[in-house]
């Protein structure tokens, strides 16, 4: 079998990507497949969610195990093929690309092709730009954005934890193995 899957973004309105892939094939075929038709670097943490008609997530696909030790079922892309996840047309996926902001992609199986067989993932449909691969805070740096409303030379927490009486003598006459009263 086929599947055709139409990825949609909730951030560019005219932005479409149609993929058909083979049903074996796995999440992380698909995944490169999505970051080849956004041009996105793959050095990012991604997961795929199944969801409901709701587009409720309900199981997690992960690019990796990060969770070894943990009770619950870790699902990774590189071992679940579609097949094994997806059976039905209209079944809804979130790709969620940008995991700190958690910004995704809205996928839908929109057509199930039976009796055909499809070696590579193939992009079949490009509208829009993509979204930014990873959202900015700002125009400018982190930096810029956390210390924005501070004057030149001012220090984070400086108000807060240093006062005009301090002590800077008694830090000078510090040597190793002093004691500290709290």
């Amino acid at each position: 079998m086929v599947y055709r899957f139409v990825l949609v973004s909730d951030e560019v309105n005219n932005f479409r990507r149609d993929i058909t892939i083979d049903s074996e094939a796995t999440f992380f075929q698909l995944h490169e497949t999505i970051l080849s038709s956004v041009n996105y670097t793959k050095d990012q943490f991604t997961s795929f969610f199944i969801c409901n008609n709701d587009w409720s997530r309900e199981m997690e696909i992960t690019l990796i195990d990060m969770e070894s030790n943990s009770d619950r079922n870790i699902y990774v892309m590189g071992s679940c093929q579609l097949s094994e996840y997806l059976n039905e047309k209209e079944q809804k996926l979130v790709y969620v690309f940008d995991q700190l902001n958690d910004r995704c992609f809205f996928i839908e199986l929109c057509e199930i092709i039976h009796g055909e067989n499809q070696d590579n993932p193939r992009i079949v449909k490009l509208a829009g730009n993509p979204p930014k691969q990873m959202a900015q805070i700002g125009k400018g740096s982190l930096s810029d954005f956390f210390f924005a409303d501070r004057d030149e030379g001012e220090h984070l927490y400086h108000d807060e934890f240093v006062t005009e009486s301090s002590d800077d003598e008694d830090l000078e006459n510090l040597s190793e193995g002093d004691t500290f009263d709290y």
